[in-house]
């Protein structure tokens, strides 16, 4: 029987549909909510250009007034704001040694599209998880710090009860904001702060009857465990962790279509086949703007991600449905 190749496997027309709608939905499985994606958001990441201008309407502010028979009101004026997103492209190839074990299978080309779709969907996570990093470090340099709660210290070593994971720092951490408390429906924690978690009795499990499984909660809001969540040195020594606090909707979601989103390759002296994949895609902190200030190619890198000037509130802090918890464990 003849070896299966990648052109008798990918049909673009079959594979990038499926790959996207699979990212999508593992995307949504994963984080619960937290990730929005709707038409609007797609067309705006099919625009055209690597930034994306998202104007809203500003809340309406000034005191009430009284109603009289001879004073007319004095109209407010309406104003709106710029949210503006980057669009991400990324791409990446295999060769077909990497891919050997699914292409043998009964069904190649979803075999193939599945490993692709869980590529991405970790890739899009770490996308996710350093643009947070930036928005935190611009909210320390400039918003107060009024979405960050750092109770970690530099010597993680000699980190004491107080300086970790607790149901009392999440509450705090839960306060910044405001009376908007309740918008609150997941947590994203690094597996070292699961951990504890569940030594400390604090995860509670619920059916998941799509997944065939359990869901873990704490105060009633789902956690998402992923190691992409930040792990970085304490300073003098041990390290600390961020914890994320997420509303519903607070990441939007948009994919785009590169003009070439999938394609084989042959080496043909070598005997060799490549499949190369290429993705544009909107992963926004909703009422963050992205400034592109120090972006040195046609999108950001995570490491440009996560460099607070590229990034700048535009919502009021309780219209921005994000908050982070820094401990040393």
């Amino acid at each position: 029987m003849a070896d299966t190749k990648i052109a008798d496997v990918i049909v673009p027309e079959v594979f990038n549909p499926y790959v996207w709608q699979r990212t999508v939905e593992l995307t949504r499985m994963r984080m619960g909510g937290i990730v929005s994606n709707d038409a609007e958001l797609n067309r705006l990441a099919e625009a055209g250009g690597s930034s994306i201008n998202m104007p809203f309407w500003n809340d309406l502010e000034g005191d009430d007034e009284i109603l009289s028979d001879s004073d007319a009101l004095d109209p407010a004026k309406i104003t709106a704001g710029q949210d503006k997103a980057v669009l991400h492209m990324r791409g990446k190839a295999w060769a077909v040694n990497d891919l050997a074990a699914s292409l043998a299978g009964d069904d190649p080309i979803r075999g193939a599209a599945d490993l692709v779709a869980n590529y991405w969907v970790r890739k899009q996570q770490s996308v996710m998880i350093s643009s947070l990093q930036g928005v935190f470090a611009d909210n320390v340099a400039n918003d107060g710090s009024d979405m960050v709660l750092d109770i970690g210290i530099a010597d993680g070593n000699n980190a004491a009860e107080a300086n970790l994971f607790s149901g009392e720092a999440f509450i705090d951490a839960e306060a910044t904001f405001g009376d908007a408390i309740n918008s609150v429906v997941g947590v994203g924690v690094h597996s070292v702060i699961y951990n504890r978690m569940k030594k400390l009795g604090l995860i509670e499990f619920i059916p998941d009857d799509e997944a065939k499984g359990q869901i873990a909660t704490f105060q009633g809001k789902r956690v998402i465990v992923d190691d992409t969540c930040k792990r970085v040195a304490g300073g003098t020594s041990g390290f600390k962790y961020t914890s994320y606090l997420f509303g519903n909707g607070a990441i939007g979601y948009g994919e785009g279509r590169p003009k070439t989103p999938t394609e084989d390759d042959r080496d043909s002296l070598a005997g060799v086949d490549y499949l190369i994949t290429r993705r544009h895609f909107l992963l926004h902190p909703r009422g963050i703007k992205f400034t592109n200030s120090s972006v040195a190619g046609a999108a950001p890198t995570n490491a440009e991600l996560e460099a607070a000037g590229n990034w700048d509130r535009v919502y009021n802090r309780k219209m921005v449905r994000i908050a982070g918890l820094i401990t040393n464990g």
